[in-house]
């Protein structure tokens, strides 16, 4: 569950903690840092051996004291004015995701001023908050994409308490990476990446932030796990962390010992909207190549093989032949993708790229996006027992409304509609979303942190039985039934969503969120 927007005025922030810890309203989605230190640009934080000895003697006060002049607060404005009265009648996005009913009408309660009736809604600008950290001196600073999607004014504020308007470099939505510039009247402290790669289950990690509008909180607790996928894109390689980090956390750095940043915090598992000690960041690696492409293009420009795949399991790999389970297997071949001009067939297992094993089926999206479109490249496969090699000649990742991109299971997306990446309902998107077999219509294998169907609840692994009230069977239905609303002018389509034993029907805007 994303860490959703921090919706509550600069001006609430200053009310009472009693306030802020009974209404919730300052839950937001981004970590707001204010310190007094202050430390020169390009100052060496210290080097991790040092402070790893200072830590086992004095806690992590030394660290906390260096690296705090480099987390910034981000502030954004949203327009509301084209929301319906439907949705302005409900509390703020992240909410209305997280939250039981009982404590939605807590908040509204305790908000007396955003009662759900027509006369008293949303105002016409929402404020939401994150956090960030500033990677050079000039003014670049680093946070999440779904802090400042979608805002219409984006203001930082350093430890100091100066404040400036920022403006977009570039974001990208897949990873929930966004990047931003202020131009400071001096040069600013700058956090230093970590390799996360080195990065151990049992490290110590250190977050700083502002929690449910709390600021200056410190947290700290240790990697709980490395390689996590959870459902949120394709590219899905979260570090796993048992910091403390509520909403109000995301976008802000997660520091080693040594002052290095090794993630970007950016999600949690929460049944209650609240820490329950299972966090996810970002690992430094893949958040210095993503910023590095935005910072020069604005963009990322990704791989594309052109194949939908899915897991090797021990009964496959017996099936394959393959002597363990590993690899990826092509279950279909776009028609003249770079995969079918190179010969790429469906039965075919992907076990290698350039040389570097594909360990699992999860990996092979990561590694065909770090490869530069029209780049040659030597595939190792193993097709009807025996080990092959194969050339492949990259393509572009297709824009969204072309087919076939691949999402985090290795499955077919072969849609994106709404901010749903969409497939099939087939054996093998049964074994990875655990679908019953009298399930029938379109998984979602995906949804865009920032969409309207995130806003309403959908996640990955639900089942769209119908759309437009018509029973679909395919992502192109779905699309269909998409363009027939907008066709006849519609505001909605109405789509029935399975998840597990439940079935709702949930109502998605034809309008960005």
């Amino acid at each position: 569950m994303m860490i959703g927007q921090h919706l509550a005025s600069r001006k609430r922030k200053a009310a009472t903690v009693a306030a802020v810890l009974t209404a919730l309203a300052l839950g937001g989605g981004g970590m707001a840092l204010a310190t007094t230190n202050s430390l020169k640009s390009g100052t060496a934080l210290t080097t991790p051996e040092a402070t790893t000895a200072q830590v086992a003697t004095g806690g992590f006060a030394d660290v906390i004291e260096r690296v705090r002049p480099t987390v910034v607060s981000v502030e954004v404005s949203r327009e509301t004015a084209g929301l319906s009265a439907m949705d302005k009648e409900m509390p703020p996005k992240e909410f209305s995701e997280r939250f039981s009913d009982e404590r939605m009408e807590k908040w509204f309660r305790n908000n007396p001023g955003q009662r759900r009736d027509r006369h008293n809604a949303v105002p016409d600008e929402m404020k939401g908050a994150g956090s960030g950290f500033v990677i050079d001196a000039k003014g670049y600073v680093v946070t999440n994409n779904h802090v400042v999607e979608g805002a219409s004014e984006i203001i930082v504020t350093l430890h100091d308490g100066k404040e400036y308007e920022a403006s977009l470099i570039g974001r990208d939505p897949k990873t929930d990476l966004a990047l931003i510039k202020i131009d400071a009247d001096e040069d600013l402290a700058v956090a230093d990446f970590g390799n996360s790669d080195d990065a151990r289950v049992g490290d110590w990690v250190v977050t700083v932030g502002n929690p449910f509008g709390l600021d200056n909180t410190v947290t700290a607790g240790i990697i709980s796990a490395r390689g996590r996928s959870i459902g949120a894109g394709p590219y899905d390689d979260f570090l796993q962390i048992d910091a403390p980090i509520n909403m109000g956390n995301s976008g802000g750095p997660a520091f080693n010992t040594g002052g290095e940043v090794i993630g970007v915090n950016t999600a949690i598992f929460s049944p209650s909207g609240g820490n329950v000690g299972i966090g996810f960041a970002i690992p430094a690696s893949m958040v210095q190549e993503i910023i590095a492409e935005l910072k020069t293009q604005g963009r990322v420009e990704r791989g594309w093989l052109g194949v939908n795949i899915q897991a090797v399991t021990e009964d496959l790999a017996d099936g394959f032949g393959l002597d363990e389970p590993k690899g990826a297997i092509v279950t279909e071949v776009v028609t003249d993708g770079p995969a079918s001009d190179a010969g790429l067939k469906p039965g075919d297992v992907i076990i290698g790229v350039e040389g570097k094993a594909v360990e699992a089926s999860r990996d092979l999206p990561r590694m065909i996006a770090n490869l530069d479109a029209g780049q040659s490249t030597k595939m190792t496969i193993w097709r009807e027992g025996e080990e092959q090699s194969i050339t492949v000649k990259i393509g572009a990742y297709p824009d969204a409304d072309q087919v076939a991109s691949v999402d985090h299971t290795g499955e077919a997306a072969e849609k994106t509609v709404l901010g749903m990446g969409l497939a099939k309902v087939d054996p093998a998107t049964r074994h990875s979303f655990s679908i019953g077999e009298g399930v029938e219509g379109v998984v979602i294998t995906e949804v865009d942190p920032g969409s309207w169907a995130a806003r309403k609840g959908i996640s990955a692994g639900d089942v769209i039985l119908k759309a437009g009230f018509e029973e679909v069977a395919s992502p192109a239905e779905v699309a269909a039934a998409v363009k027939t609303a907008e066709t006849k002018d519609q505001g909605t389509v109405v789509f029935l969503v399975a998840r597990e034993a439940q079935e709702r029907f949930v109502a998605l805007p034809l309008r960005d969120a």
